[in-house]
């Protein structure tokens, strides 16, 4: 007899965005093709009794492998990353293909294709990030993109060799909105910025506590309402990526409540580090630099109400991994540097998921099916990759991760699977841990061991992003 399925997950709790009940999962051809209690026992089985069975985790902003212009090198590739990812419980990756000032941007995108084929282990797109939009740019090279399946871009309003100007932003923006797609904005304004970090430095405030000062709220808040105003002039959605905290969020909340299409993203370091963890010892603050910089407890509480209440679509690692000890990574211009000059970004593509997991849904702030709508439900919606990805469902990928909702770990980096040589929550104690993940039906992880080949992971084209249907 032809067996019904190739495999089939028995005994679990099943959670969606929107419902959490008992089911088995038969999977077959690497979607998943039944949901019912007592499937047969036919083909390979996964007792999940006593676990939760989760849709794999949508991380949709991390960088790997990205192109920089200060000679700092990411420690992640597409090897590494992905790995890490998966051993962290999330089964597709949205990293950038980033376009240098002067370099057409079909060339980016076919070097990140270089750099990333035949070594992921799961499945990813592709964002892009737009720094030079030349009528060349804007003309042809990004509607025809948009077709091809980069549906979504980001743009910067700070740092010198990404950001651009307020005509820029108008002009990419309304390309969004003709031909379909969805712009992120990294909202800081570059002027105070810079004004701030001249006047620091002035005065011999050069250690990295200060990246924190020379980056305050209200230039998040100030670049975040610039954001939604110019969107709105051009009547086109956008989502706000990394904000840090009350400022920006009350920006965002307020667009929303008038109808605007206006969506946030936050990121773990919002939520367990503040900007005294750039204030240690000699240079190690250097670890914790990023931006927007974390904030204060004030902040995390309203980030964690923002995660309650709505304001935020989207949880993400924004996973930017630097060596801490390496000449081209956090002490590429020397430990001696500014502030100014240590490379922004802090790795977390492994400890997204259990993190939020143990100090969310265990400790009562949100609900399980949140936790799910915010790590891989909508962002398979907002980026096109629903409903193939994001869900439990008849017809979706088997991506799937079956949780030990007991398991209580101590987070260390020597037992995370990235290329970064520390993590920013070394000692952070969890409470829940992915046991099993499969991509496609495959088992890529189990058992804390890697059983998925390298290279498996396939490139997802992305449709029209929902907010736009």
């Amino acid at each position: 007899m032809t067996e019904l399925y190739d495999l089939v997950i028995h005994g679990g709790t099943v959670a969606t965005a929107s419902e959490v009940f008992k089911a088995d999962i038969g999977i077959r051809g690497g979607r998943i093709v039944a949901l019912a209690t007592d499937l047969p026992r036919q083909g390979e089985e996964i007792d999940a009794t006593g676990k939760l069975v989760l849709p794999g985790g949508v991380d949709a902003h991390c960088h790997f492998d990205q192109p920089t212009s200060d000679g700092s090198r990411m420690a992640d590739d597409f090897s590494t990353g992905p790995l890490s990812a998966a051993f962290g419980g999330t089964t597709t990756v949205i990293p950038f293909a980033c376009q240098m000032k002067g370099q057409s941007l079909r060339e980016a995108v076919r070097d990140y294709h270089e750099r990333a084929n035949g070594k992921s282990v799961i499945d990813y797109a592709f964002h892009l990030i737009v720094t030079d939009p030349t009528e060349q740019v804007l003309g042809q090279e990004l509607p025809a993109l948009i077709r091809d399946g980069y549906t979504s871009f980001k743009i910067y309003t700070t740092y010198d060799d990404l950001k651009l100007n307020d005509r820029q932003i108008l002009e990419v923006l309304a390309l969004a909105r003709r031909e379909g797609a969805l712009t992120m904005v990294h909202a800081e304004n570059s002027d105070v910025i810079a004004w701030l970090t001249d006047a620091l430095e002035r005065a011999g405030n050069t250690g990295p506590r200060y990246h924190a000062t020379a980056r305050p709220a209200i230039a998040e808040r100030e670049a975040t309402h610039r954001a939604i105003s110019f969107a709105e002039v051009v009547d086109a959605p956008v989502l706000v990526v990394h904000v840090s905290g009350g400022e920006a969020q009350q920006q965002i909340a307020a667009a929303r409540q008038r109808g605007l299409r206006v969506f946030a993203e936050t990121c773990p370091q919002y939520l367990f580090l503040t900007a005294a963890d750039l204030d240690l010892d000699g240079f190690e603050g250097a670890k914790h630099i990023c931006s927007p910089p974390p904030r204060d407890t004030a902040s995390q509480e309203s980030v964690w109400r923002g995660l309650q209440d709505g304001t935020f679509q989207v949880f993400s690692s924004d996973h930017a991994p630097f060596r801490y000890d390496d000449p081209q990574g956090k002490k590429v211009a020397g430990e001696k540097a500014s502030f100014a000059h240590v490379p922004n970004g802090i790795p977390g593509v492994e400890t997204r998921l259990p993190l939020l997991f143990s100090e969310g849904v265990l400790k009562g702030r949100i609900s399980l099916r949140r936790f799910v709508e915010l790590t891989s439900t909508n962002p398979a919606r907002l980026y096109g990759l629903m409903p193939r990805k994001g869900t439990i469902a008849v017809g979706a990928d088997a991506d799937i991760t079956i949780w030990d909702p007991g398991r209580q770990v101590t987070i260390t980096n020597a037992m995370l699977h990235h290329n970064v040589d520390y993590t920013p929550y070394e000692g952070h104690q969890v409470t829940g841990w992915p046991e099993i993940v499969l991509s496609r039906g495959e088992v890529v992880i189990r058992g804390g061991e890697c059983v998925g080949e390298a290279g498996r992971g396939a490139f997802l084209e992305c449709g029209t992003p929902d907010t736009l249907q």
